[in-house]
């Protein structure tokens, strides 16, 4: 809201006022309110849900520092929502395609997972909300993202025109020329997106299907739309999964968050775009405005949920955070470095999985009893596996934040590294 008081201001000549048309300003400011919002408010916002008894029970699992932790407030993920939103309404634009759908996404899951925790909660009821309610609304926000970035018009790429050749040093006898690079005027529908580590690494989804139609452009969103879907699906659920001690969904999150961020502001920058060779995507640099509240959000909320935790994040903001990552994501078409940047969501979310299909196929192999005693991990998911080992929880969220830069080094070094 505040870019079009600025812009009037900028017309009447208002000193200062045209600062706001930047974009790295706006993001400064934009994280720099995110915390603000976090740090002043974190605690009220605790007390709040510490009167109203939203305390967290937690289930016997054996775990060093487990008993400590019952009682502590949970649904502190309103604390990020909260500092996402409100700097993001003020200093984005908010008649952009991308900022709007980046806020439908955290309302919507924010509500999911608001909903899943009430029912633990007040309801008394542990399982929460039923595991096929989250995957309909995992798969509405899906659908609702997939048709928007396949069909609304201000979605889509800008290709390289012709070069220009500029001639520098006309005077001297050997001239020399300069490569302009050019975009064209118009941006076409595209469904491309990136390919890691691979030269010329541009990948359409439509070519999957051209098999079944000359034009593949017209049915793409026959993929698009369930991968998509299948995406934030999985990476909503891994920070889930993730979210299972002090500080280490948060902080993930946030090195996750700022790598976007990077990524977000050199494909929808053209000199930025040009120099590195990848796509240029309009209007997509005010992704940056957001992706800054977020990492602010998630910086800030660690002030109340590193170790010991004043207050759990809940499913209200795991849930959000994680589809958050994967819609962003998907805007900026690099959803194929998520396997990387997002690694320990990944590794998190597929030891859950290994765990299950292994004592099943134990089970089924050699009995129950061997099954119950020869578990491929000690307890999943992998940070309670560490934690069964008698490593503090601590060092494990440090260990993991550590690993967590290495791949967001790897993830933008990507750009280059072909």
């Amino acid at each position: 809201m505040l870019v079009w008081l600025f812009e009037y201001l900028n017309k009447l000549n208002f000193p200062g006022a045209g600062v706001f048309q930047y974009i790295s300003f706006r993001a400064a400011m934009a994280a720099f309110g995110s915390l603000t919002i976090t740090l002043l408010f974190g605690k009220r916002i605790i007390n709040w849900i510490r009167k109203k008894q939203i305390g967290e029970t937690i289930r016997e699992l054996g775990l060093q520092g487990q008993n400590e932790k019952t009682g502590t407030p949970t649904m502190g993920g309103l604390i990020i929502i909260a500092g996402i939103i409100i700097p993001t309404i003020l200093f984005a634009r908010l008649n952009n395609v991308y900022i709007i759908l980046m806020l439908i996404t955290t309302v919507w899951l924010g509500m999911l997972g608001f909903l899943d925790d009430y029912i633990k909660v007040f309801k008394k009821n542990k399982e929460g909300l039923s595991g096929k309610f989250k995957i309909i609304g995992q798969i509405t926000v899906g659908i609702i993202v997939g048709t928007t970035l396949y069909f609304h018009p201000d979605v889509g790429i800008k290709q390289k025109a012709e070069p220009i050749y500029q001639v520098i040093n006309p005077d001297n006898m050997y001239k020399e020329s300069v490569k302009i690079s050019k975009y064209a005027d118009e941006s076409i529908k595209s469904l491309k997106t990136t390919i890691p580590f691979v030269k010329n690494n541009e990948f359409d989804y439509s070519r999957i299907i051209c098999w079944s139609s000359a034009d593949c452009l017209k049915w793409g969103w026959l993929i698009f739309i369930p991968i998509v879907i299948l995406i934030i699906t999985a990476v909503s659920n891994g920070a889930n999964i993730t979210d299972g001690i002090d500080g280490l969904a948060a902080g993930t999150s946030a090195i996750i968050g700022t790598t976007l961020g990077i990524l977000a502001y050199v494909s929808g920058n053209t000199i930025f775009a040009d120099y590195l060779n990848i796509m240029y995507i309009p209007h997509s640099g005010e992704l940056v405005v957001f992706i800054a509240a977020f990492v602010g959000a998630c910086i800030g909320f660690l002030w109340y949920n590193a170790f010991p935790a004043q207050v759990f994040m809940g499913d209200t903001g795991s849930l959000a955070i994680g589809g958050i990552i994967a819609v962003f994501a998907i805007a900026i078409r690099k959803e194929l470095l998520i396997p990387v940047l997002c690694g320990i969501f990944f590794v998190e979310n597929l030891s859950v999985i290994l765990q299950v299909y292994y004592f099943k196929y134990q089970k089924k192999r050699r009995g129950l009893e061997f099954a119950q005693k020869n578990r491929l991990f000690k307890m999943a998911p992998l940070h309670h596996h560490y934690q069964k080992c008698g490593m503090h929880e601590s060092k494990i969220v440090s260990r993991f934040w550590i690993i967590g830069i290495m791949l967001a080094v790897l993830t933008i070094a990507t750009l280059k590294l072909r």
